[in-house]
């Protein structure tokens, strides 16, 4: 299948001879060790990387000839240190992770497996975040590297996503048209939308989200909330990725931010309810978005508008790390589906520890005075963490609890909600 792994196309060779996986990998001479979950379980987005000989016998017992693999398999043909040429003659092999090998790796869709092969069975593919949706049958297909039973979310209920997914191909070229890579400028976009997607559980107004979560997760995701918003949050999100990640190509969009809010030639600090947040918040059929927005001085849409701004003065030197509109820093990438459950099993396993609520609160909301702005100390006369000015022992406990009721958790009938 086109962008397969190799590893995928291993296993469906395997299972066509009536083979486990592992039985048909003893032909090759591995040089490293399968990568694995925490938990023991084989990573479904494992590459392998083959020497000449591998490649040479992979293409024998498949039926298919070495031209064609390579067009289809994006890892064929990648070398390894591992692999030297002086193991040229004996088929060997060595893993590697596929998102370090050719980028982001989500299962495939299985109907479409079966319809192309004439056997059904799980297929790995190479799939950038904005080609996820199998317009097919309506999927979503998910990331491969997180460690949970789910190979994709039935989105036939969101035509909006299927949409969008059609409408990244125009924004694309206009990416193109503009001078910067589509792959940035989606990965900014992306980072914008994910970061809204974290601050939407406080938002009272918030109700396109909520609806469309729980439709992805069959009905009601309130059993398990904080799992369906990190499984769920790509697929929900991805019109407003592809909405935001237009505004930003947009030229007169960015004239807003140079003549309108920044003042142009009489510089003035970023309004609240600047213009171009207030168009931009329009534009992702939120009017009331703009203000939030614009307050959130420590994002990437802050960051994109003072690259902007600067590029428009003439500010700094050559394009680099403050003033490229489309690099994304560290700070403001959003955590992966896998990272997020990774952090979620480990707070479950160890809940009070307090060692893990780092990983999943932003840095601006963990000081003690923080939280003490957002609930009075004297709401909690008896806890001791909270007037002392520390953090809680556990992401749910004392007073800072309050902080974390989701806006979305109430009762029926009285406004939009996470969990029903």
């Amino acid at each position: 299948m086109n962008r397969e792994t190799t590893s995928s196309l291993i296993c469906r060779v395997a299972s066509r001879y009536g083979l486990e996986a592992t039985a048909l990998r003893s032909c090759w001479k591995w040089r490293s060790h399968q990568p694995r979950h925490d938990g023991g379980g084989g990573r479904a987005d494992a590459e392998v990387l083959l020497n000449t000989a591998g490649r040479r016998l992979l293409a024998g017992l498949s039926g298919v000839e070495e031209g064609v693999l390579a067009r289809a398999l994006p890892s064929w043909g990648r070398e390894d240190a591992r692999l030297p040429a002086a193991d040229a003659g004996e088929p060997a092999a060595a893993w590697r992770i596929g998102g370090a090998v050719a980028g982001p790796v989500a299962f495939g869709c299985r109907l479409c497996t079966a319809r192309r092969t004439g056997t059904a069975g799980q297929a790995v593919l190479y799939a950038p975040r904005w080609d996820r949706v199998c317009v097919r049958h309506g999927r979503w297909l998910l990331d491969a590297d997180a460690d949970q039973p789910h190979e994709y979310l039935d989105v036939r209920r969101l035509p909006e996503v299927v949409a969008a997914q059609r409408r990244w191909a125009g924004v694309a070229r206009r990416a193109v048209r503009a001078g910067a890579e589509p792959e940035r400028v989606f990965a900014l976009a992306h980072a914008v939308v994910a970061r809204w997607w974290e601050q939407a559980l406080h938002w009272e107004r918030e109700k396109v989200w909520p609806r469309q979560l729980h439709r992805v997760a069959g009905g009601d995701a309130g059993g398990d909330l904080e799992w369906w918003r990190i499984v769920g949050r790509d697929a929900v999100v991805f019109p407003e990725v592809v909405a935001v990640a237009d505004v930003l190509l947009d030229p007169g969009m960015a004239q807003l931010v140079w003549v309108v809010d920044s003042g142009a030639g009489q510089p003035q600090a970023l309004p609240v309810d600047g213009l171009f947040c207030r168009r931009l918040g329009e534009r992702v059929g939120r009017e009331w978005l703009g203000p939030l927005a614009a307050a959130d001085h420590g994002g990437p849409l802050i960051a994109w508008m003072g690259s902007v701004i600067r590029l428009r003065r003439g500010a700094g030197g050559p394009p680099g790390y403050d003033n490229d509109p489309w690099w994304l820093r560290r700070e403001h990438q959003p955590v992966p589906m896998a990272g997020q459950l990774r952090v979620l099993g480990k707070e479950k396993k160890a809940p009070g520890s307090g060692t893990m609520w780092r990983a999943v609160v932003p840095a601006e909301q963990r000081s003690g005075s923080a939280v003490s702005s957002v609930v009075p100390r004297s709401s909690c006369c008896s806890c001791t963490a909270c007037r002392a000015g520390r953090p809680p022992r556990s992401p749910g406990s004392c007073c800072r609890a309050l902080v974390a009721v989701p806006v979305w958790s109430r009762r029926p009938g009285s406004g939009p909600r996470w969990r029903r």
